[in-house]
């Protein structure tokens, strides 16, 4: 014990001695880190960030969706879900409510909107009373569509406070007028603000009634809807989710061992399924961002390599007074690991200020986040850096024979 408390002294006032060399020795580690820390930081922010907005969806909601294989959507085929599928639903699946089918009745894109001598792009999509509590979205001003407003198919609409402002309209624009694909719609409610996610507005939108919306879709128009609702018992959720998938797999007549031709995702699941691809972008984007690391090790093994050179003169009095091997090989061997270490600490705090900088300089992105698994990988990581090519140069230095190291000028 006396001995490797004696090595790291040593390799302290090594350090400080070449102080200078020292930083330029660990400067390849500290880049290593420092990028492989910035890097996670910033992508975990990411994910905290999306991981509590699907939270915010509602545990018990589920949420039936076409899909369609890469292979099939190549050769032009594509799987839709009917107003077929949503009767089925309503009627044949116990405990669930807010059941709300939703399109976009100008594609998946949306369409201009004019008012006055002003126009925008935004999302229009057609929706039904129960889309309020299925979407958890509640008007600022006015109030949300009806039921009544579907039946009759009056031509009224909601929309975002994004729209507001782009159209120049009044604070509260309940009663105004704007157009939508050639049409006149009255605005009779505008939602709350919920604010931007990576950039996008999620207030820039128009909401119409559902049989509206099919109308102008036209009558030869194969809708493709999305099916959104909530479960009344939680506890239900993943029976609820299995008679679902029965019950559209025999509605689309899929035989045994044929794939889905939907999707049924509870918004935990969208979590999960998201959170497994940050972590393999977390994997491939640390792993390539780490070789830096094994750059800065081989500049520590030069620099204790020079290091064993021109001090091989000490080496010889240090053996000539009495040191074993072991001792000569155990302070070279701690004063490369050291220094890596030291390099490795002054990369975490240098990466974290570079995601976190880097993070405020994106509009709208969320702060970095630096998980404790990634503290511990790069001092880790840093400490076997140091002792694996730190081996090299301590080895040559215990080897050495003390007479020829004293005579060695």
């Amino acid at each position: 014990m006396f001995s490797v408390i004696e090595s790291f002294r040593s390799a302290l006032q090594s350090i400080r001695a070449h102080s200078l060399r020292s930083f330029l020795t660990s400067l390849g580690i500290i880049i290593g880190v420092a990028s492989v820390i910035a890097v996670v930081s910033i992508i975990q922010g990411l994910s905290a960030s999306i991981s509590s907005e699907f939270k915010g969806l509602g545990a018990n909601s589920l949420t039936v969706a076409a899909d369609t294989p890469f292979e099939e959507a190549m050769q032009g085929k594509r799987n839709v879900l009917t107003m077929n599928d949503f009767d089925k639903i309503v009627s044949h699946l116990d405990d669930i409510s807010n059941v709300s089918p939703a399109f976009g009745p100008f594609g998946d894109f949306g369409s201009t909107v004019r008012h006055a001598g002003q126009s925008t792009f935004t999302r229009v999509t057609a929706v039904t009373a129960a889309y309020q509590e299925a979407s958890q979205s509640f008007p600022e001003y006015g109030r949300f569509i009806r039921a009544s407003d579907d039946q009759s198919r009056r031509k009224v609409c909601v929309i975002g406070p994004k729209v507001r402002d782009k159209l120049q309209l009044p604070e509260n624009p309940v009663g105004k007028f704007i157009e939508i694909g050639g049409e006149w719609f009255r605005i009779i409610g505008m939602n709350e603000a919920q604010g931007e996610s990576f950039g996008f507005s999620k207030d820039d939108y128009v909401l119409i009634p559902f049989m509206v919306g099919s109308a102008m879709a036209g009558n030869n128009t194969k809708l493709d809807i999305n099916i959104t609702f909530t479960v009344d018992d939680i506890a239900q959720l993943e029976a609820v989710q299995g008679r679902l998938t029965g019950l559209l797999r025999t509605a689309h007549k899929l035989k045994p061992g044929q794939r889905n031709d939907f999707k049924v995702q509870t918004a935990a699941q969208l979590g999960e399924t998201f959170e497994n691809i940050i972590g393999m972008m977390t994997m491939v984007l640390g792993g390539i961002v780490s070789i830096s690391l094994l750059v800065g090790g081989i500049g520590i093994m030069n620099i204790m390599l020079v290091s064993v050179t021109e001090r091989t003169r000490e080496i010889g009095i240090c053996k000539a007074l009495g040191a074993q091997r072991h001792h000569i090989l155990l302070q070279f061997l701690i004063e490369a690991t050291t220094l890596s270490l030291l390099g490795g600490l002054v990369g975490l705090g240098l990466g974290y200020l570079l995601g976190f900088g880097a993070a405020k300089m994106i509009p709208n992105f969320p702060d970095a986040f630096v998980p404790w698994w990634a503290i511990a990988m790069a001092i880790g990581f840093s400490s076997v850096v140091g002792i694996v090519f730190g081996i090299m140069p301590a080895a040559k230095a215990a080897n050495l024979h003390p007479i020829d190291a004293l005579r060695y000028e």
